[in-house]
């Protein structure tokens, strides 16, 4: 083993470490931000608990304005990383494998958020993180970098710190609520979702943005937009993301 090799796994079996030894969430994250960074290399990490987006933990801490905080939530809808982290499987992704460069540049919250935080190259990952208010939970973690892109070993760093920090998790969140939480589907809800509503909300939950969605099925963007918001009475959803996990939580019942 190098010694380039050998430095980067004792990086890694740092936060394994700290995620041996941890008792508690709060206490966990400020120590554990640095230790992340280090294993996967970047300019700066944010870990973002959903549903609780006020419960952000950055690093640096000022990382993330109010402003550019407000600018994120208006355009991270239509943001395909944001989307496979939030509502999709959430494994290790890097932006350029979900959309190109100039795909990037068009984005209106690239201008407004990405840029100035110096996030030209970014590397997600989601995993679960027990129950909030009767919700699943999940922890969406992305580092950032200037240059140059993350690597493919990045990319495996990310699925094996993946791994612990979920069982970190389970171990550490709340658990399931006696009562089944509010989005579990009963089989007459789902049976109210057409066909076609139905194939939207199965690739919505794959991450895909409304775009990709409209291509793979052959219709409008716009067509996609008309059938989601179909479906989120029938699921007793406000929006993507509640629709996304209401349907994946009544798959899981079926």
């Amino acid at each position: 083993m190098t010694t380039a090799a050998e430095a980067a796994l004792r990086r890694v079996l740092a936060v394994f470490d700290l995620l041996i030894d941890a008792v508690d969430e709060d206490d966990m994250v400020p120590a554990l931000m640095p230790l992340l960074l280090a294993a996967v290399p970047g300019d700066s990490i944010v870990w973002a608990p959903h549903p609780a987006p006020g419960d952000r933990v950055c690093l640096p801490g000022d990382l993330v304005t109010p402003e550019a905080a407000a600018a994120f939530a208006r355009g991270a809808g239509e943001d395909p990383l944001v989307a496979h982290t939030v509502a999709g499987p959430g494994t290790p992704a890097r932006r350029s494998d979900l959309q190109s460069r100039a795909e990037t540049l068009a984005m209106p919250v690239y201008g407004e958020v990405y840029r100035p935080l110096g996030a030209e190259h970014q590397l997600a990952m989601a995993f679960p993180a027990g129950y909030a208010d009767g919700a699943r939970r999940r922890v969406c973690l992305v580092v950032n970098r200037r240059t140059p892109d993350f690597a493919d070993r990045d990319l495996e760093t990310a699925g094996m710190l993946r791994v612990r920090l979920a069982h970190a998790l389970g171990r550490l969140a709340p658990r399931a609520p006696q009562v089944p939480p509010a989005a579990a589907l009963a089989p007459s809800a789902r049976d109210q979702v057409t066909r076609r509503e139905a194939a939207v909300l199965a690739l919505l939950c794959r991450g895909l943005t409304n775009e990709q969605i409209g291509h793979r099925l052959d219709i409008s963007p716009r067509t996609v937009d008309k059938h989601l918001e179909h479906a989120y009475p029938k699921l007793r959803a406000g929006g993507r993301v509640a629709a996304a996990n209401a349907w994946r939580a009544g798959s899981a019942t079926r």
